[in-house]
């Protein structure tokens, strides 16, 4: 399977912007969120709509692709469900039942001082106020639904389309570009990303669909930012 050359540079464009600009322009983005949150009460807002917006324009120019190539369509990209949900319930039900009880050893962690493991790496990005619960809600979602069409969905699909890889192969680059797209973590955040997407991409391999993984996605990151109390400051304050 060869792709048109419309479809070839779009590609080149679109995975340019995954592999370079994104990763640069998110890192710069978070840093200047971290200098200037405390004096601009509407810094946490105005990058959150950034970063969301971004994320659907990349989503609409991965949808474009597969309507511009002949050789892709939904399904090529996981956008169909294989499965009967009952075959799929047994994971969803064990992973809130997992996020839950990580959710009450975190809040328990929280009330004594202690930050949660990983937290730090996330530090400016957790909301506040019930108003920024709110941002940080519409991107975690917002990141599970666009994020695996993009990296999962479009990029392995191109790997095994338009450069003739193994689908192992294929999703180990798209891995790859996902990990390094959230260079504004740290060395030790992209670590634990690289096997959150480790696991989202086995789930999405063994299944053909995106449906579980995009809605596993969008619950790890609400999770992680919704979900995830910080440590009290006055213990902090007073701790080690």
């Amino acid at each position: 399977m060869s792709f048109t050359p419309l479809s070839l540079v779009l590609v080149v464009v679109l995975v340019g912007y995954l592999a370079v600009a994104a990763p640069l322009i998110g890192k710069r983005t978070y840093d200047r969120l971290a200098r200037i949150r405390d004096q601009d009460p509407t810094a946490y807002r105005r990058m959150f709509m950034l970063w969301s917006g971004e994320l659907w324009v990349l989503a609409a120019a991965a949808l474009l692709i597969v309507a511009v190539e002949p050789s892709l369509d939904a399904a090529s990209i996981g956008l169909v469900i294989k499965e009967p949900l009952s075959n799929t319930l047994g994971t969803i039900v064990g992973f809130l039942v997992a996020a839950t009880a990580g959710v009450l050893v975190f809040r328990w962690l929280a009330a004594k001082g202690k930050s949660v493991p990983g937290q730090q790496a996330v530090h400016h990005l957790l909301p506040r106020t019930a108003a920024e619960r709110w941002y940080a809600a519409g991107l975690s979602v917002t990141a599970g639904v666009t994020e695996e069409i993009i990296y999962r969905g479009l990029l392995i699909a191109v790997g095994t389309g338009a450069l003739g890889l193994s689908k192992e192969l294929a999703a180990f680059g798209a891995l790859a570009v996902f990990v390094v797209g959230h260079l504004y973590q740290g060395w030790r955040g992209m670590l634990a990303v690289a096997l959150i997407g480790f696991g989202l991409t086995s789930l999405y391999l063994r299944s053909g669909s995106l449906l579980l993984p995009i809605l596993l996605h969008a619950l790890i990151d609400l999770r992680g930012l919704v979900f995830t109390p910080q440590p009290r400051r006055e213990l902090v304050g007073h701790a080690g």
